[in-house]
């Protein structure tokens, strides 16, 4: 099974950053420049990447207490997968923490530039608040 984690130092606090965070219809705002579209209903999204990439996504678990979110990619050539965004406060802010495991492995070319693009797109969005 492949695996991609990425951490990346955002200057915001914990508690701006999970309200945007928690808000499982608000990723083509906080990732935006990567998602174009996020349509939400009952804790399944379907999100269109700039590229035209279209997948669905659902809400596994929301655990306020650790800051984490996890979902499941529901389509798009995955066989499975499984992703956690948790947010850890450091001194100067969060440190947003972004893992991804999925099937097929050969999927990991086309899956970590968009991790790569994603965490650079909510370091823009959290730090503007």
């Amino acid at each position: 099974m492949a695996t991609i984690q990425r951490e990346i130092e955002i200057a915001c606090s914990l508690d701006k950053a999970w309200v945007q965070l928690r808000e499982f219809g608000n990723a083509a705002q906080l990732f935006a420049g990567v998602l174009v579209d996020c349509q939400e209903d009952s804790g399944k999204r379907t999100v269109t990447f700039s590229n035209g990439y279209v997948v669905q996504e659902q809400l596994v678990t929301l655990d306020e207490e650790m800051h984490r979110l996890v979902y499941t990619v529901m389509n798009g050539g995955f066989t499975h997968h499984s992703a956690s965004m948790q947010l850890l406060e450091t001194a100067g802010g969060v440190r947003f923490v972004w893992t991804s495991d999925f099937l097929p492995d050969e999927a990991a070319p086309r899956v970590e530039p968009l991790v790569e693009a994603g965490c650079q797109a909510i370091q823009r969005s959290l730090q503007s608040l």
